[in-house]
């Protein structure tokens, strides 16, 4: 497996597309960007929409990979998040719940640990 950080990170968000998928996602977007903000996954299910964070790091790890959405990402995940929101393109998507979501992808040879944490934070920020 190619280690760079962009090959381990495309891989991560197909893996957290794959997972998300087999949950009843529909995945809307990906690496959606507002200005220098972006979102990872964007996606919808029965519940709402689901903004996504994917961490995907190679073992071993030194701190799990889920650990790593500080609150300074979340706070820009957030903003981006509203962003999305208030484009004419998701003007459809305002009735929806919203929901901030955590994928953890970890390769390990040819294993691949991928974690779902659904509603991994709520915003503090308004």
């Amino acid at each position: 497996m190619n280690t760079s950080k962009m090959t381990v990170g495309r891989l991560g968000e197909d893996e957290a597309c794959r997972k998300l998928g087999e949950l009843g996602h529909t995945i809307v977007e990906r690496n959606w960007r507002c200005g220098h903000l972006e979102v990872d996954i964007i996606s919808i299910d029965r519940e709402g929409i689901h903004f996504v964070e994917v961490k995907s790091r190679v073992a071993p790890v030194s701190a799990e990979p889920e650990e790593n959405v500080t609150a300074q990402k979340q706070k820009h995940i957030v903003a981006a998040a509203k962003g999305y929101l208030n484009s004419q393109k998701s003007y459809h998507y305002m009735a929806m719940d919203v929901f901030f979501d955590v994928v953890s992808v970890i390769f390990e040879g040819d294993r691949v640990d991928v974690t779902y944490f659904p509603q991994a934070y709520i915003p503090l920020y308004t």
